[in-house]
């Protein structure tokens, strides 16, 4: 074959494979013009769409991102002088619960913290009280007790040394150690 030929023609085919394969365009469309006006996708050459579609997430997939998301938080946090699970942690020690379900051979150590007020001996029962109150959440949801190991720090390890309400919120807390 003449090597003329060869290259006129790959000089022919070369750019048009170029241009159906990728779009130079953003957001807009050519009219029979080659004007552009907005339509909202991307277009390539002779008007064929380049776009690619987002991936489509089954309700069970998205599901398990909730929770993998979720668990990221590890701090369930109590009202003053109360170790009662509070309903706007559900959904939190949920996730944690059903990864620990799922994965029977991953334990946690789940901490019980107090703030400051009371005398040591109460916060270390405190603690404990507000550890327990997560175990037994989690027990409910069928989290085996092999799983679980509880400690009470009391006021002895504060996540915030101010000494005013936010600070003592953040000190009234139960943790999730993986």
């Amino acid at each position: 074959m003449d090597l003329n030929k060869l290259f006129k023609a790959m000089l022919v085919a070369v750019p048009l494979m170029a241009l159906g394969a990728c779009s130079s365009t953003s957001d807009s469309e050519t009219d029979a013009n080659g004007s552009m006006s907005g339509t909202g996708s991307e277009y390539g050459a002779g008007g064929i769409e380049t776009g690619g579609a987002g991936a489509v997430l089954s309700p069970a997939e998205q599901q398990r991102l909730k929770e993998q998301e979720l668990r990221r938080e590890n701090i369930i946090y109590f009202d003053f002088d109360r170790s009662e699970v509070q309903s706007e942690n559900a959904e939190i020690i949920q996730a944690h619960g059903n990864y620990l379900v799922e994965h029977p051979n991953v334990r946690v150590l789940i901490e019980g913290h107090a703030d400051e007020r009371g005398t040591p001996e109460y916060n270390i029962a405190l603690g404990e009280r507000r550890a327990k109150a997560i175990a037994k959440y989690l027990q409910g949801m069928g989290v085996q007790s092999s799983q679980m190991s509880i400690v009470s720090y009391g006021e002895e390890k504060p996540l915030d040394y101010s000494r005013n309400d936010t600070g003592f919120a953040k000190n009234r807390r139960g943790v999730l150690v993986y």
